[in-house]
């Protein structure tokens, strides 16, 4: 599929965790992306973007997952995902495992070029503010270690929330430190893992913020998770439903107190 730069049309990279435990950021995301004039593409045979399997060691599988998406996401213009680690899986370490294989390193450089973050797509690329929304409420906001060492978010996301009406923004202590999830290190490393997080929390609950915010599901479950367990009343939300005014839909974690 060739296209033009105006006509903008991004396919949609949904990832797992979206898929399969929040389908509302994806909804969230398309609409973000309808309002700045982008036509919206799901490819159904679109994967695991092989993040796993990358951290778990298995590089024969992962370069067969990647080879998938690859193929997926071929002749799109844009490829956004909801997800700075998914993005930067793609961006950053599709390039390093076919870095022995020149055909496969060409494709996967090229898809590499034109895969975003969603929040820094909307900022950067197409230099696009939400719609206008309102609400009442305090937020702060947590820096995936991915989104913002991997594909320098950090700025972007702050300045698209300071436009939602009524929104105060409470920066937490320590708000750039890792939670702990890492993909499969929460697993590997339960118990170092259960300590970030602890400080993690520790932190925002101080802000005593209404919100909690990111633009990585995985960093999101695992705080949602401890604040649930903590039994902190604060709301947990990905940046896209904020910025797309649903906040209407449950916070993570919410009904399993």
């Amino acid at each position: 599929m060739s296209e033009t730069p105006e006509s903008k049309t991004v396919a949609l990279f949904v990832t797992c965790l979206v898929d399969i435990n929040r389908p509302s950021v994806a909804f969230a995301a398309i609409k973000l992306l309808e309002q700045a004039g982008c036509t919206i593409v799901v490819p159904d045979t679109q994967t695991c973007c092989g993040q796993p399997a990358y951290n778990s060691g298995d590089k024969k599988s992962t370069k067969a997952i990647a080879a998938a998406v690859i193929e997926a996401f071929k002749g799109f213009q844009y490829v956004v995902a909801p997800s700075g680690s998914c993005a930067g899986m793609i961006s950053k370490h599709y390039p390093e495992l076919f870095a022995d294989d020149p055909t496969m390193l060409v494709a996967a450089e090229e898809l590499a070029g034109r895969t975003y973050e969603l929040v820094a797509f909307l900022s950067d690329v197409l230099n696009h503010q939400p719609a206008a929304t309102a609400l009442d409420a305090s937020l702060t906001y947590h820096d995936s270690c991915s989104s913002l060492r991997e594909m320098k978010v950090r700025d972007q996301p702050r300045a698209l929330l300071a436009s939602v009406d009524g929104l105060e923004i409470r920066e937490a202590e320590d708000r750039e430190a890792c939670c702990g999830f890492g993909g499969t290190f929460c697993i590997k490393y339960s118990e170092i893992s259960g300590s970030m997080v602890d400080k993690k929390v520790d932190n925002i609950a101080a802000t005593k913020a209404d919100i909690l915010a990111a633009g990585d599901l995985g960093c999101l479950m695992n705080i949602a998770g401890r604040l649930q367990r903590r039994d902190e009343d604060m709301k947990v939300l990905h940046v896209a439903e904020v910025l797309a005014g649903m906040t209407d839909v449950p916070g993570l974690g919410e009904g399993e107190r």
